[in-house]
């Protein structure tokens, strides 16, 4: 690009105003101010932090060294070609990644600024008078907005060349959406729609495929499903469908599992557009829920707003096991298959109706007596506590968050699932000539039947 047009380009081209020998001064220091813009673009646009040896890492190094070397070129020599390729291909890997030109734009600001200011600093220190150092902070933001333009430039002809752009828009939208958090340097997911031809819903419902083959995406591309967004996760699917309730779609995409023999769908609770992050977070906890203890892959239809109550707990897991290991105390302290079988007799008690020996008993499986030993003993490890609400509903929560992770106490073996008896804890039926032995008599506190010391929870057990 020649002088001339260079200033057709530009209406004011203020580097052809600065000496030429502030060009041979700034260059020794390009090198330092390039690594200072990069730390500050990494530093404050989120899009560019990325390893430096990535691909937008490689570019974004390249593309401030350019800058500032040709902006020294241009000083030294304002017919100096300006390599325009460069700087718009850079505008169409900003395409290419789904994203708009914002964050780029900044990153540019950015550099702006601080080479700015280091270029004054140089030229201070070399006693150029103050007329020089304004032409030369100008120079920068010329030099910056002409960059920005060509990249501009860039992302508007890849976009108008792409076959494919309603395809990226979806896919973009779809990951967009799917973000837990706001982006506020990427295209508003309003603009992302519209070019998407996506009609923006009320409430949406995230559904999850653990495994799709070729035929089911070939069957959700069915032009009843078109308002369906879809991403590709490995060998799986996540979809986002509009009004799941409406237009039938939802009840299209549960036939097509109905009809396959293997594979599983679990169906994210119904929310509005803007949460649909939380219907994805609990279709997948729920999907872990359904994997856990299982070596086989889940099949059929789950329905996460079914197990809320476990989806809340597993999000909140780790919270769980330290309100575990300050409830559940006590257990600790126990040898690993006793804690185990007073695991299971709390969990069972607090469960239970009435908190009686002879529920607990059924619960477990386990004669009525065991029962009745296995509550004194909580007895004596818990005390009054058992009778307070507050510890009765930690405990229940700690116990289930324990049941869902497969977590215990340092130390305990896991415990049988409720309602599967302890090794030698079922009580043997009496065989021929040998009679059942009778249950041993409650010590009772005046005024409780059934009580044994002050715990108002003995009294209930008979």
């Amino acid at each position: 690009m020649t002088r001339t047009e260079a200033a057709a380009v530009l209406p004011h081209t203020p580097w052809q105003d600065l000496p030429q020998e502030l060009a041979r001064l700034l260059r020794p220091h390009l090198k330092d101010i390039a690594t200072e813009v990069i730390r500050s673009i990494r530093h404050e646009v989120e899009v560019y932090r990325q390893p430096m040896d990535s691909l937008l890492g490689r570019y974004v190094v390249s593309a401030v060294h350019r800058s500032l070397e040709q902006f020294a070129e241009l000083i030294d020599n304002p017919d100096t070609e300006r390599n325009a390729e460069f700087f718009q291909r850079l505008g169409e890997l900003e395409f290419v990644n789904g994203r708009s030109t914002d964050a780029l734009q900044a990153a540019y600001r950015v550099g702006a600024r601080v080479a700015a200011r280091r270029f004054v600093q140089i030229a201070r220190a070399a006693s150029f008078p103050e007329e020089v150092t304004f032409s030369l902070s100008d120079a920068v933001l010329a030099h910056i907005s002409n960059l920005s333009n060509e990249a501009v430039r860039g992302f508007t002809a890849a976009r108008a060349l792409s076959a494919d752009d309603v395809l990226r828009a979806r896919r973009a939208l779809a990951e967009r959406l799917l973000e837990s958090g706001p982006s506020p340097l990427a295209e508003p997911v309003e603009s992302l729609a519209t070019r998407a031809g996506w009609s923006w819903p009320e409430r949406v419902a995230v559904l999850v495929v653990p495994t799709a083959d070729a035929t089911l995406r070939a069957q959700l591309n069915e032009p009843t499903l078109a308002e369906v967004l879809t991403v590709r996760r490995g060998t799986g699917l996540d979809l986002i469908v509009p009004d799941p309730e409406g237009a039938g779609r939802l009840r299209r995409i549960q036939e097509l599992f109905r009809e396959r023999a293997d594979g599983a769908l679990v169906v994210g609770p119904t929310v509005p557009v803007e949460q649909c992050w939380l219907s994805l977070h609990c279709a997948r906890l729920a999907l872990r829920l359904e994997r856990r203890g299982s070596p086989r892959a889940p099949r059929g239809i789950v329905q996460a707003a079914d197990h809320l109550v476990d989806i809340h707990l597993l999000h909140g897991a780790q919270l769980g096991q330290l309100l575990g290991e300050r409830a559940l105390l006590p257990l600790q302290r126990l040898a690993p298959g006793k804690a185990a079988r007073l695991a299971e007799t709390l969990d069972a008690l607090l469960m239970s109706w009435r908190r009686t020996a002879p529920e607990v008993a059924e619960a477990l499986r386990i004669h009525p007596q065991t029962a009745r030993h296995r509550m004194r003993q909580l007895d004596d490890l818990f005390g009054p506590q058992l009778a307070d609400p507050s510890f009765r509903f930690a405990a229940m929560l700690a116990l289930r968050t324990r049941s869902l992770t497969g977590t215990r106490p340092a130390g305990a073996a896991p415990a049988a699932p409720s309602g599967t008896p302890q090794a030698g804890a079922q009580a043997r039926p009496a065989s021929a000539g040998t009679q059942a032995p009778a249950p041993r008599p409650e010590r009772k506190a005046p005024g409780v039947p059934g009580a044994r010391g002050s715990n108002a929870l003995s009294a209930r057990r008979r």
